[in-house]
């Protein structure tokens, strides 16, 4: 199938001036007829290949949640991996002599959006902040006797609920925005980044040029998956207790190993590190200076004066409350900033596309209506946009479907979820699902913009307005958790789905296909993620401090939740004075970001990266250090190869390693421990 985003890209004026407009909508209308229907898009074989890229990454994201809770974006693995399975297949299907369907860009669409949605509930679900926050071992971590932590406000984790409250919640904002599709993507031609790198990618491998280059990132990612698999295999065997194996290797010594400063070996976050950006992982291991170098061991000094010293390290009446506060106020001073940012852009932009919308729509119809005239480089563009555009709106979604779903899912979460949890009440889940569509657009008109999903913004206010209304007594803290992710759910999945929208249109995929896909991905990820995050609960001790698998952002979400019951009373001394002094540095910090010219603000740091290793640890920020550093002297070295591999080799770590999570969880349910302990002490002087 002739690539249709190349059309005469390689022409010089004088060949694009002998065509006419006529002769090119000829062609571009006979690429469209090769375009297969949508209910051809979705296939049997697309839906296994979902399957099992959806389970895998779901897997491995898992482990991010509950470790650092940092998990960076893995849709074009997604999308290479889905070319992989399915050309493999038909090549395998071809050679045996059995005819099949061809693999188009459309099936390949298809296929990444069902996995990514399938993945995606595995991130977004809550696994490693709200819905974990409300589990016992949380609840105690927040301190039993904290004001606001109401005696019994938890909820144990299980299979049935969970995956019941997702079925409710997740689907709700596959049907929210199905309606503005076309004014999102069409009307005012919003960019979505992430959605338009992705189709990027797909054309590109649809080519015989794409396909060469498709190979080299297979060789890539299966050896260095082979290599990740086999290293995790191998440091297995020495991690036969607590503190033993490589993921405790002293590098900086013993004093440094203390204070969380190490490398851990952890070839997933040296994959992590590589698809993050440069900045990421600078601002990563400046939050880790700052906190573990310099703020805890002051705080830490102050022990018997500040806090009393008879309480843990732990207690969050000690050390443990300051972490968590601080890296709050981090986290709120960068989430408000850019949210109003945000907003206050996307307001903007609203309006001038509203005042000019009229003068565009004539524009493009005196476009269209040119008759035979000479093409230039403006008509071509007029004429693929109208070709594209065609495509989208051919495959209609009646607008009365998505409003009927989304009253009918949106009446069985008002039945169901006061059933599940008694604190949150009807109305609030009433109120929720009124202000959730304009929240959702809000937030999927801002993606489009700038490629920032805020909905975790949207979710912390609802988790705040929401604790605030039930009150202590009214079990505030559970109502905050829960409708925190009743509201982020909807507003995430609305702009993820205008991103697929935008993959859609480029790829000239049908929308129907990818609600489709959408919808079974979201549905086995419904499934497949308590089941994945039940396998971590019972083999691994998942919300210990001092372990692998710390979920930092399970109590990080359920003292937001206290606060927003009781206010700052629970705040250890100092502790708010602190959290004012940290909330400031990054409000300031991104606006001096915004301020100064570009080529200075590229090097301010993020602080919502600083904030994540203020609770967890300095560790993983080493290794994602040396990913960033593997990935600049590699581009140094050959810039065109490292744009090519560097996306297939991070992910061939990352998978790796992931996969052998599956079978060290099943060695630990069977009580199969390692068989030695690698563990570093210091010199011992003998008299």
């Amino acid at each position: 199938m002739k690539n249709p985003f190349r059309v005469r890209a390689r022409m010089g004026s004088t060949d694009l001036a002998a065509m006419d407009v006529e002769e090119e909508l000829q062609v571009q209308e006979q690429e469209c007829r090769k375009i297969p229907p949508w209910t051809k898009q979705i296939t049997a074989r697309g839906l296994v290949a979902s399957i099992i890229i959806g389970v895998m990454y779901s897997m491995i994201v898992m482990k991010l949640n509950l470790t650092t809770g940092l998990v960076p974006s893995l849709n074009i693995s997604a999308a290479l991996l889905a070319f992989v399975f399915l050309k493999s297949w038909t090549k395998l299907l071809h050679k045996a002599g059995v005819v099949s369907a061809p693999f188009t860009r459309q099936e390949n669409c298809v296929v990444q959006t069902c996995a990514v949605a399938c993945y995606s509930i595995a991130v977004g679900g809550g696994f490693g902040s709200y819905l974990l926050g409300l589990n016992k071992k949380t609840y105690e971590r927040a301190g039993v006797d904290t004001e606001g932590n109401t005696p019994g406000s938890y909820k144990e984790p299980g299979i049935a609920w969970m995956t019941g409250f997702l079925f409710i919640v997740c689907f709700v904002g596959l049907l929210a925005l199905v309606p503005l599709r076309k004014i999102m993507i069409i009307d005012y031609k919003l960019t979505y980044p992430s959605g338009t790198a992705t189709a990027v990618l797909i054309n590109g491998f649809h080519t015989p040029q794409g396909d060469k280059m498709a190979k080299k990132q297979v060789q890539g990612f299966a050896k260095f998956f082979t290599v990740s698999f086999l290293w995790g295999f191998f440091q297995w065997f020495y991690s036969g207790g607590d503190g033993c194996g490589f993921s405790q290797f002293p590098t900086f010594g013993l004093k440094a190993w203390k204070q969380t400063f190490y490398f851990d070996f952890s070839m997933t976050y040296i994959g992590a590190g590589m698809i993050c950006s440069h900045l990421v992982n600078l601002s990563l291991l400046l939050g880790s200076v700052i906190s573990w170098g310099i703020v805890w061991p002051l705080i830490r000094e102050q022990k018997g004066v500040w806090y009393s010293e008879k309480l843990p390290e732990s207690s969050m009446k000690s050390l443990q409350g300051y972490k968590v506060f601080v890296t709050i106020a981090l986290i709120l001073g960068d989430g408000l900033y850019n949210f109003a940012k945000v907003m206050a852009f996307t307001i903007r932009n609203f309006q001038a596309q509203m005042k000019h919308k009229n003068i565009n729509t004539e524009a493009n119809l005196s476009i269209s209506s040119q008759g035979r005239a000479p093409v230039t480089d403006g008509h071509l563009l007029a004429c693929d946009k109208l070709h594209h555009d065609e495509a989208f709106v051919r495959d209609r979604i009646p607008m009365w479907v998505a409003c009927s779903g989304y009253t009918l899912f949106s009446l069985v979460s008002i039945l169901s979820i006061p059933r599940m949890f008694p604190e949150m009440r009807w109305y609030y889940v009433l109120t929720a699902y009124i202000f959730a569509p304009a929240l959702g657009f809000c937030n999927a008109y801002g993606a489009g913009l700038t490629d920032m999903n805020m909905a975790y913004n949207y979710g912390k206010v609802a988790l705040f307005v929401l604790a605030a209304w039930s009150g202590s007594s009214g079990g505030g803290v559970v109502a905050g958790l829960v409708g925190c992710g009743l509201v982020k759910s909807i507003v995430s999945i609305s702009a993820d789905l205008m991103q697929d929208f935008k993959s859609a249109h480029l790829t000239l995929t049908s929308p129907r296909s990818m609600v489709m896909s959408q919808a079974i991905g979201t549905a086995i990820g419904c499934v497949t993620a308590p089941l994945s995050f039940w396998l971590f609960y019972k083999a691994f001790d998942i919300g210990n401090p001092d372990g692998e698998f710390k979920a930092p952002y399970a109590l990080i979400y359920r003292n937001m939740a206290i606060l927003g019951v009781e206010g700052f009373s629970a705040l250890p001394l100092h502790c708010l004075q602190l959290c004012y002094g940290f909330f400031a540095f990054a409000m300031l910090v991104n606006l001096v970001k915004d301020l100064v010219p570009e080529r200075f603000g590229s090097w301010v740091p993020l602080p919502m990266a600083m904030a994540v290793p203020f609770l967890v640890g300095a560790y993983f920020t080493i290794d994602m250090c040396v990913g960033t550093l593997i990935v600049f002297v590699w581009r140094k070295i050959d810039e065109k190869r490292a744009e090519l591999m560097v996306p297939a080799v991070a992910s061939g770590l990352i998978c790796g390693e992931g996969l052998w999570i599956l079978p060290s969880s099943i060695l630990a349910l069977a009580k199969v421990q390692p068989p030695m302990c690698m563990r570093f002490l210091p010199t011992i002087k003998f008299m």
